[in-house]
C-alpha cells in the first residue's frame, strides 16, 4: 500500500507509481498520490465536506482514470481537497460493468493553511496502466500539470 513519485517518464508532468493488496486499495492509493501532488501536506487536509462518488467503466483501468478524474474535477470545480478516501467497488455481472461507489473526506483549499504544489489539469492516459501482478495491484499514472 505505497506510492512513490517518479521522475523518469516524464519531465513536464507528474508520475507515479502505487501498489496495494486489493482493487479498492490501490485506487485509494492513487487517490492521495494525486492530491499529495497538488498539496504537499495531505494531513493538513481536515474532513470538513464529505463527497459522495459514483462511476463505472466497463474495466477497472478505465474506473481508475474515471475515478482520479474525478478528483481533479472537485479540485477545479469546488475548490476542493481531500485527505480520506473510502472506496467500495463491485462488478455487476449482469451488465459486465465495474460500479466504483466512494466516499470522500476532505475541506475547501485554504492558501494559509495548505501548502498548494502545483495544478494537476487532467489525468493522462500516456503510459496510463493498471494490473494485478501476482496478487498485487500495480499502477503508473502521469498528471498532466
Amino acid at each position: 500500500m505505497t506510492y512513490k513519485f517518479r521522475e523518469d517518464i516524464s519531465l513536464a508532468d507528474v508520475a507515479f507509481d502505487a501498489s496495494a493488496d486489493t482493487l479498492e486499495k490501490i485506487f485509494v492509493e492513487c487517490a492521495k498520490a494525486v492530491e499529495n501532488t497538488m498539496v504537499h501536506n495531505v494531513k493538513s487536509i481536515e474532513s470538513k465536506k464529505t463527497v459522495k462518488i459514483k462511476t463505472k467503466a466497463e474495466n477497472e483501468e478505465k474506473l481508475l482514470h474515471n475515478f482520479l478524474e474525478e478528483l481533479v474535477f472537485y479540485k477545479d470545480a469546488k475548490l476542493l481537497v481531500f485527505g480520506k478516501f473510502n472506496v467500495k467497488i463491485a462488478f455487476n455481472k449482469k451488465n459486465k460493468i465495474f460500479q466504483l461507489n466512494a466516499i470522500l473526506h476532505g475541506e475547501k483549499i485554504n492558501p494559509k493553511k495548505h501548502n498548494m504544489l502545483v495544478d494537476v489539469k487532467s489525468v493522462t492516459w500516456h503510459q496510463f496502466s493498471l494490473k494485478k501482478i501476482g496478487s498485487k495491484w500495480k499502477a503508473t499514472v502521469v498528471l498532466d500539470v
